[in-house]
């Protein structure tokens, strides 16, 4: 049963948070006198890595400066590195002792972190304007055994661009337009029929959202197909059964049907962004986050709007975005909470998903209007498309050893995908794999 938008945003998420909420509080409240940040009387210099577009980057030198400005004496030293970067970097540096005192993680890896006692324990500084204030799902993301490991920072999520010019000339005339609306899995398979028979052969009808690290995306269709990756103890693996295989054929038809350019398979080199805006594609499942890059490469070239994932037994997304972590080592721990805490008041997340075009985890402003740099009118569609997540979806993509299994779909779906492996003894492998990964 997927979740409605209120229950989404004010349901209890998971014992986890459940525990949390009842346990202690949130970030205990800068002072409200003066600017964003409370002029706290820290000081020091913060070592902060993170990765971003340049729209997020832009956000946070913005965000850093007025910490700075607020915060006399204090220094953010910031650091943006590329996503293939980051985490190998994250690694070696908290093996030698001169990693960062605050790092971006996003919530699919941050278990990897949680559960190996590295990460600062947020808990005891917690406030219940801010815990009572995110999205419950979310605050489960940055839980690990009952302790907050850091601040849902942002979310994110994926939708199907499109070009309504290339759509209409395959005498496709009709676009969801909410989310009940949907297509379904026959339906969009025969959207892509239709423009494969119309489009030139240079152009395909689509790309999806999984390349490298995106991977776990492939998840998304299994939830929709009614499956599970994990049964419910969260730790024996379920994929191996009907749903599964559904799902895996059907991903599946989009290479043997050609209905996706080959180089944007799971290891693939293309991404969707860039394939949507060289025209190699008619459709790209992407994220809101790069709707900045995308607008800008397009540059008025061609229209394109956005419309929801299809759906089969139920509709379903991936759980995007980021939180902020700070390290356990950390000479100046208070000084990174401080900024933690800052970085999630509610007028500084307005500021940077207004102008990163993320999705802000708390739900005070979930349900205000933001005024969003890039295609305001585009990213309604990604607001309604998160609320089908589940807290079961969740879960199962947040283990501590979720980051094995995020490799391992990698390695097996792109033999799938590639002609190289059966359905069957793909599901098998991964069910393999996630035995060895729970231990």
């Amino acid at each position: 049963m997927t979740l409605s938008r209120r229950r989404f945003l004010t349901g209890t998420g998971s014992l986890a948070a459940a525990a949390v909420l009842s346990g202690c509080a949130g970030f205990t409240k800068s002072d409200d006198s003066g600017s964003e940040g409370g002029g706290g009387s820290k000081a020091g210099t913060l070592k902060f890595t993170t990765w971003g577009s340049d729209a997020e980057a832009a956000a946070f030198k913005q965000l850093a400066r007025s910490f700075e400005s607020a915060n006399k004496g204090t220094k953010i030293d910031l650091k943006i590195v590329p996503y293939e970067d980051m985490f190998t970097g994250i690694d070696a540096q908290l093996q030698s002792g001169t990693a960062p005192d605050v790092f971006r993680v996003d919530y699919t890896t941050l278990g990897v972190y949680s559960s190996k006692d590295v990460l600062l324990d947020l808990t005891p500084s917690l406030d219940s304007s801010l815990t009572s204030d995110l999205i419950p799902a979310l605050l489960q993301a940055v839980t690990y055994e009952d302790k907050v490991y850091g601040v849902p920072q942002e979310t994110d999520t994926t939708a199907i661009l499109y070009r309504p010019d290339l759509l209409e000339a395959a005498g496709v005339t009709s676009v969801p337009a909410t989310l009940d609306d949907a297509w379904t899995w026959k339906e969009f398979a025969q959207v892509a029929d239709k423009l494969k028979g119309s489009l030139d052969p240079k152009i395909k009808p689509f790309c999806y959202d999984w390349q490298q690290l995106g991977a776990f995306r492939w998840l998304t269709w299994l939830f929709e197909a009614g499956g599970r990756l994990l049964d419910e103890d969260l730790r024996t693996p379920a994929i191996e059964s009907a749903e599964g295989r559904r799902a895996m054929d059907f991903t599946t038809s989009f290479f043997t049907k050609g209905w996706v350019p080959e180089n944007t398979s799971v290891k693939g080199a293309t991404y969707p962004d860039a394939a949507f805006i060289s025209g190699e594609v008619a459709m790209a499942f992407a994220g809101n986050f790069l709707l900045p890059g995308i607008e800008e490469g397009i540059k008025k070239k061609f229209d394109y709007k956005v419309t929801y994932q299809p759906r089969d037994k139920r509709a379903s997304s991936d759980l995007g975005g980021n939180a902020l972590v700070a390290t356990k080592d950390s000479a100046n721990k208070d000084l990174a909470a401080e900024f933690l805490a800052f970085m999630v008041e509610p007028k500084n997340m307005r500021l940077f998903c207004e102008k990163s075009l993320e999705l802000p985890t708390r739900q005070s402003l979930v349900s205000e209007k933001l005024d969003f740099a890039v295609r305001p009118d585009l990213m309604p569609v990604y607001v309604d498309q998160t609320t089908t997540l589940t807290a079961d979806d969740v879960a199962q993509v947040t283990v501590p050893w979720f980051g094995q299994v995020n490799t391992l779909l990698q390695d097996q779906l792109e033999l799938a995908f590639r002609g190289q492996q059966s359905p069957d003894k793909t599901l098998s492998a991964i069910a393999a794999g996630v035995t060895s990964a729970a231990g």
